[in-house]
């Protein structure tokens, strides 16, 4: 059957066109992707974290205030900086704010998928069972690694762990919420933004180094955990760099955590043995 032509005639309303042609005549093109990850953008994202940072501060720091007399919470606003469910909130408002600008800028301003556009790509299961399984082995192995920087035993990072339900708390959000989102942000958007303008080797570097230079205040004095979240990070970066996508990254690094937290619970006695615990 021959298929009808376009109408020409504009006396004639396009819903009067035969049922062939109308979805031709009524078919929208595709948008067209812009070039992603500009360095104009890279500022951008800056200036837009320094002023979500301040944000996130306020709304906490604020929001606890409103809220310590309706549940009656006693901590001050000093002794919050070691508090975990605070430190928790004010991560979890910051990683909800990042995702809403990245979101916005693959998809809506980059028109990409969201995913695809951060580097991820599907593993098969066999494929991501080893990775999950490489991230528990690395976890051992830093767990036994030389000392080679001045340590010491107690550091900002172990002041959080100061009740069992705190300890709870941290440990779900190590292994369920601060991998994908750090990831997404270093492996992700941070290492696109590198390798596109100085390349795969710097992208590798640089997100490691960036991602080392995040954990440097949990770690303050503790020189040789610094060191070692150097090395984790840099194990990351060469699997994204390696395979080509953020999937690898993410199970390793959630493995990673998960191994740490699995061992904490059982070395601790289910958190209850922790320097700093009250009890």
């Amino acid at each position: 059957m021959d298929i009808p032509e376009p109408n020409l005639n504009p006396e004639i309303a396009p819903d009067q066109l035969p049922a062939e042609v109308q979805p031709e005549l009524f078919r929208q093109p595709p948008p067209v992707p812009r070039t992603p990850w500009r360095l104009r953008d890279l500022g951008f994202f800056i200036a837009f974290m320094l002023f979500a940072l301040l944000l996130c501060s306020f709304i906490t720091f604020a929001g606890y205030e409103i809220l310590r007399p309706v549940f009656g919470w006693h901590a001050t606003l000093d002794s919050l900086r070691t508090n975990a469910f605070f430190n928790i909130a004010f991560q979890c408002l910051l990683y909800v704010i990042v995702l809403c600008y990245l979101y916005v800028l693959v998809v809506k301003y980059y028109r990409l998928p969201f995913w695809r556009g951060l580097g991820w790509q599907h593993l098969p299961v066999r494929r991501a069972l080893k990775f999950a399984a490489l991230g528990a082995a690395l976890s051992f192995a830093i767990e036994f690694a030389p000392t080679l920087l001045p340590d010491k035993s107690k550091f900002p990072l172990q002041e959080l762990f100061s009740s069992p339900s705190g300890a709870y708390a941290l440990a779900l959000f190590a292994v369920l919420i601060a991998p994908p989102m750090e990831e997404v942000l270093f492996r992700g958007m941070l290492f696109a933004y590198f390798e596109r303008w100085v390349g795969l080797r710097f992208a590798i570097g640089g997100s490691a180094l960036l991602f080392a230079a995040l954990h440097i205040q949990e770690y303050q004095g503790a020189w040789n955990h610094a060191l070692l979240i150097l090395v984790v990070g840099l194990i990351f970066s060469v699997a994204r760099g390696i395979t080509g996508s953020l999937a690898p990254s993410i199970l390793l690094h959630m493995s990673y955590n998960a191994t740490q937290m699995i061992v904490l619970f059982f070395v601790s006695h289910h958190f209850r043995a922790m320097p700093g615990f009250a009890g």
